[in-house]
């Protein structure tokens, strides 16, 4: 490790060999909490390249516990977190709405890092139980439409980097890597980034696979439709700037959408926004990143995705989704 750090030191970038390599050492215990915290940082730094990312990813993908769900044509809706705001859990109510409206979600997620409340964090407080078992993930998605994918459960590599990057607390290039290495694999995604340059390099990885998504980097650094400035989208079809008049709505501020101080905070909110109860600007920012994924994986119109969301959420269609999920878990 110490000559791969004095590389990284000297401004020097890794190959994607290189950086696959390394990442399958750390996931075999070949170095100490120290060691991958240097490491680690020295990303922090500096912006990741594109081989850097994909080596990491190919090393995560190859060690990760796959599975096989692609009868349900499931789709991703995942945000590498990290950046910094303390929402409430936007994508992953979102995640619940697009089940409801009956289309199918494999949700990848983890605890947080940088914030109180990651979807792992959040759905267990409300009581699911996280499953590996390939029946019982297909049982979910016949039943509630949705399954959660527990990230740490799915990737044994991430075992010794878990705790450095809770020590850390701040987002690291694991980050950037959890919209990527979904264990399903979906062919539908919407990704929501913390920076223009990782949406740049997500939407040149997604071109490569052919994927069917979106990536969503808000201008004022959420990695979600946070309503509350212009937003960039890419998708297979363009690119565009959005306000949050293209969904019909006005600008909302930060502290409309904050996620609270603990974690009962932030499963009291989750709870009354899908039980249909939220604030305008609760249920407007779920709405849109919601209205999205849908537009995403069917093809229409935002405002025909917008009455489709709407459904969901207030026939509480979102309720019973999350409902069925607890109870299969």
């Amino acid at each position: 490790m110490k000559e791969i750090l004095e590389h990284l030191y000297q401004h020097k970038t890794l190959s994607k060999t290189e950086a696959k390599s390394i990442l399958r050492d750390i996931a075999a215990g070949k170095y100490n909490h120290s060691q991958i915290a240097s490491f680690l940082t020295a990303f922090i730094m500096r912006n990741i390249t594109i081989d850097e990312l994909k080596g990491f990813r190919e090393a995560l993908l190859e060690l990760c516990n796959r599975v096989n769900l692609s009868e349900y044509k499931a789709m991703d809706v995942c945000g590498t977190g990290g950046d910094g705001k303390n929402t409430f859990n936007i994508s992953t109510l979102a995640s619940f709405v697009v089940a409801g409206a009956g289309i199918p979600v494999a949700k990848h997620g983890n605890y947080g890092v940088s914030s109180i409340s990651g979807s792992s964090n959040v759905l267990e407080q409300l009581g699911v139980t996280f499953q590996t078992e390939e029946p019982k993930l297909k049982q979910q998605l016949d039943k509630a439409n949705i399954c959660f994918l527990h990230a740490p459960l799915f990737h044994p590599a991430m075992k010794f980097v878990a705790p450095v990057r809770k020590e850390l607390g701040v987002k690291t290039f694991f980050n950037m890597l959890g919209p990527l290495v979904n264990p399903a694999q979906p062919k539908i995604q919407i990704a929501g980034v913390f920076s223009m340059e990782l949406a740049r390099i997500y939407q040149y990885l997604f071109q490569e696979e052919d994927l069917q998504y979106t990536i969503i980097h808000a201008l004022d650094g959420f990695d979600e439709v946070s309503l509350t400035s212009t937003c960039k989208l890419y998708s297979n079809h363009e690119e565009k700037i959005v306000s949050a008049s293209y969904f019909g709505y006005s600008t909302v501020r930060l502290e409309q959408i904050n996620g609270g101080e603990t974690l009962e905070d932030a499963a009291e909110i989750f709870m009354k926004i899908i039980k249909g109860n939220g604030s305008r600007a609760q249920n407007e920012v779920v709405l849109a990143n919601a209205a999205l994924a849908i537009q995403t994986n069917q093809d229409i119109e935002i405002s025909e995705a917008m009455e489709i969301a709407k459904d969901s959420l207030f026939g509480l269609k979102a309720l019973q989704s999350l409902n069925a999920l607890k109870q299969l878990s």
